[in-house]
């Protein structure tokens, strides 16, 4: 059977020597995987279709609960070739894309997820690339996923707190705590600033200028959050981006 939708490219794996297997991020089958025949060779008809970030119109064959499908067609709507021409831009959002596949299953639409990832691709186009819009993706994307932490009262009790234990995944009070080991002590503008953070919208960043302080803060929890909740570390998290690389091109 012929299915379409579109979606944008996440990555791609060798497949033998001129076959790839592709990951898409898709607005109507949420993440799939689909085998794309020779598209390595010269005259291949997916062209430059199947680059990292490239949105496409997509066309793929196979049995409804076939494990890889084959990829048939991609016309590319839009490349956001600049995107990937910045090696600290295309490093964000490589996190992003590691996000995207390690919390997303397989074939679960997530109408939620896709919108976000594309408005934020269109975003960071526009805009300059901050550690802000970085933190603001990451809630986003937990909240939609269901394991945004809680940062505004004690989960167990909802009495006041400034202790977030990474086990619990929330602020606990003293009583409620019960010896747990403690993880991060939150200041009161940190924990404000997150509660800001839900209820802004990505159109808004641009106009906004937390403090610093408060953006690391917040961050280091995410992270720390996320690695608690997936046990391992990002791949991206690792590498640090020298000035006299930020505009080279690279590839996943």
């Amino acid at each position: 059977m012929l299915y379409r939708t579109e979606g944008i490219v996440l990555k791609t794996s060798l497949f033998h020597e001129a076959d790839l297997i592709v990951t898409y991020l898709t607005k109507d089958y949420g993440l799939l995987k689909v085998f794309a025949k020779s598209p390595r060779k010269i005259k291949s008809r997916f062209g430059s279709s199947l680059e990292p970030l490239t949105h496409s119109r997509i066309s793929f064959w196979g049995k409804q609960d076939a494990a890889l499908p084959r990829l048939t067609q991609a016309d590319i709507i839009h490349s956001f070739e600049s995107l990937r021409s910045s090696m600290r831009s295309f490093l964000m959002i490589s996190e992003f894309i590691e996000l995207t596949i390690n919390f997303l299953a397989e074939r679960d639409v997530n109408l939620r997820a896709y919108n976000l990832f594309m408005s934020t691709m269109h975003s960071l186009e526009k805009d300059h690339i901050t550690d802000f819009i970085a933190l603001f993706y990451k809630i986003k994307f937990l909240d939609i996923v269901g394991f945004l932490p809680k940062l505004d009262a004690c989960g167990r009790c909802g009495k006041e707190g400034e202790i977030f234990y990474i086990s619990h995944g929330t602020i606990l009070c003293k009583i409620c705590s019960g010896g747990a080991l403690s993880s991060f002590k939150l200041s009161k503008g940190a924990m404000k600033f997150y509660a800001h953070l839900l209820t802004w919208e990505l159109q808004s960043l641009s106009r906004l200028k937390p403090a610093e302080a408060m953006v690391v803060e917040i961050s280091s929890l995410i992270d720390e959050h996320m690695k608690y909740i997936l046990q391992k570390t990002f791949r991206t998290s690792t590498f640090t981006v020298p000035d006299s690389l930020n505009n080279r091109m690279i590839y996943l």
